[in-house]
């Protein structure tokens, strides 16, 4: 007598098919993950630059010295950009005389950055930030400390981050 033929079982077919599933749906899972981590890598990157740069721009703005004014001065033109940067050129001569007429120096630091806004190529960062104007020209009552809300708006130029726009709120 002939034995009946047996039928191969499905069960390895169907496991082997779910194992392949299962390790492509983790595989792509994984790739998500790395996709998020790089994204969010990325994007703290560009906040901590942004708000230095605005951190540092802001104290560059608001710390003059009358004994060095021409490179105070020049600090400012150098880390800005556009229309901001035009309008402190033109009237950086009269600036820089009446700092070294006066007298004044003012010292400046930043309390606190936040970022409001970002593209790849610019930002709006929050800065706050204290200032104490000095000298024999700088009246008593403005001798004390000032705290500034500062909103600064920077601009991708070259490789560079600057200021392209600063409205004091």
């Amino acid at each position: 007598m002939n034995a009946p033929a047996r039928r191969p079982s499905l069960l390895p077919f169907l496991a082997t098919g779910f194992a392949a599933v299962v390790i492509a749906a983790l595989l792509t899972a994984t790739g998500y993950m790395l996709w998020q981590h790089r994204s969010v890598a990325e994007h703290r990157r560009q906040v901590a630059e942004y708000t230095a740069t605005a951190r540092q721009d802001v104290v560059n703005l608001m710390s003059m010295d009358y004994t060095n004014a021409k490179e105070s001065v020049q600090r400012v033109l150098d880390s800005s950009t556009g229309k901001f940067r035009a309008n402190f050129a033109d009237t950086a001569d009269e600036f820089t005389r009446a700092l070294t007429e006066e007298k004044i120096t003012t010292k400046a630091s930043v309390n606190d950055a936040a970022l409001e806004s970002m593209t790849r190529d610019s930002a709006v960062v929050l800065v706050s930030a204290t200032s104490r104007r000095e000298g024999p020209g700088a009246p008593k009552d403005q001798q004390a400390p000032r705290v500034w809300r500062v909103v600064v708006t920077l601009e991708r130029d070259g490789d560079q981050m600057k200021m392209s726009g600063v409205e004091f709120a």
